[in-house]
């Protein structure tokens, strides 16, 4: 697991129109905001989602249970998930590119990347 926002240096292998792409752990919903408590981090992670398309950016949120053609499409999430099991997820890719292992990247981070990535 990490803390910190790595870019991986091969190239991006999967195509997807979404710029930032969030693979979750299996959840008991699509967002996890559910049941009789609500887990901070999934909120914040909701409402970077909800930061970024007020941008006009497209996010796209993937559970294997759900979406597991979203996992197997993309090599370098299928590669992570083989070596490091659950403890990969979440993934975050950006344009195709892994960027964040482990846990969720912050808005800071996201735009820190885009910013980057189109410079």
């Amino acid at each position: 697991m990490t803390d910190t926002l790595t870019l991986f240096d091969a190239p991006p292998t999967h195509t997807s129109t979404a710029v930032v792409e969030l693979f979750d752990p299996p959840m008991c919903c699509p967002t996890g905001l559910c049941g009789p408590t609500l887990d901070q981090t999934l909120l914040d992670i909701n409402e970077m989602i909800l930061a970024l398309q007020a941008e006009g950016l497209t996010v796209a949120r993937y559970q294997m249970t759900g979406q597991p053609q979203a996992f197997l499409s993309n090599p370098d999430v299928m590669r992570l998930v083989r070596e490091q099991q659950m403890a990969a997820l979440p993934i975050t890719a950006v344009h195709g590119q892994v960027v964040k292992v482990g846990a969720y990247p912050t808005l800071a981070e996201i735009k820190a990347v885009l910013n980057g990535a189109t410079a």
